[in-house]
């Protein structure tokens, strides 16, 4: 037996999947084409997402994604963070180096996670909350890299003193996640990365990208 749904909020939760997959936004016209319903019930849509700050319309009129949207990924933050952290505990023991999931928030990179080996000597202090433009560090250019080569492997992308003189960094995108952009990373007090890095990196981050789906 098929459960009872509400259509109102099912047309309502696919217009913000069809604004989420836009950088542009989308007018009422094109809205009420792709949903199959008329431009009145799409108004009617937007004015009530809009409300709720989860739809904006720009000056020209095209609906856009809205602030709340935002509000509410954060709160699904600590939810990813659990999942990660038993992979992110493996790999900095594994590694002796600080380990961290990172996610997209906007046009930054927002690390969620973190986990500092205990065995180490001395070691990166790099904290949850810390922020970063998407373009600098290994873990914002992972993500770059998986959304502007449509990759369907995470790969291994390395820097070094981008963030802090003296530090390396390696990550690998969180690859096939619906409605997740992040990367999973380390982060050493070295000069280059050792060579067995890399590949332990990409695996740690196909480790959370399972749990995660």
């Amino acid at each position: 037996m098929t459960a009872e749904t509400s259509q109102t909020l099912d047309r309502g939760l696919r217009v913000l999947k069809l604004l989420a997959d836009t950088d542009h936004g989308l007018t009422v016209t094109e809205l009420s084409n792709k949903l199959g319903v008329n431009r009145t019930v799409v108004y009617r849509l937007l004015a009530t997402l809009e409300q709720h700050a989860l739809v904006r319309r720009d000056l020209g009129g095209r609906a856009r994604v809205g602030l709340g949207v935002l509000r509410l990924g954060r709160q699904v933050h600590p939810l990813v963070r659990e999942a990660a952290l038993p992979a992110l505990r493996s790999l900095a023991e594994d590694i002796g180096a600080t380990a961290h999931l990172t996610l997209v928030d906007g046009a930054e990179a927002l690390a969620v996670a973190v986990v500092e080996p205990t065995w180490t000597d001395y070691h990166v202090a790099y904290r949850a909350g810390f922020r970063h433009a998407l373009d600098r560090g290994a873990a914002g250019k992972a993500i770059l890299a998986a959304r502007q080569n449509a990759l369907t492997e995470p790969l291994c992308t390395l820097t070094q003193g981008e963030l802090e003189a003296g530090a390396s960094g390696a990550a690998a995108a969180l690859i096939g996640v619906t409605g997740i952009e992040g990367s999973v990373g380390v982060v050493m007090l070295t000069d280059s990365v050792p060579e067995r890095v890399g590949p332990r990196v990409v695996d740690a981050a196909r480790e959370v990208a399972d749990a995660l789906r």
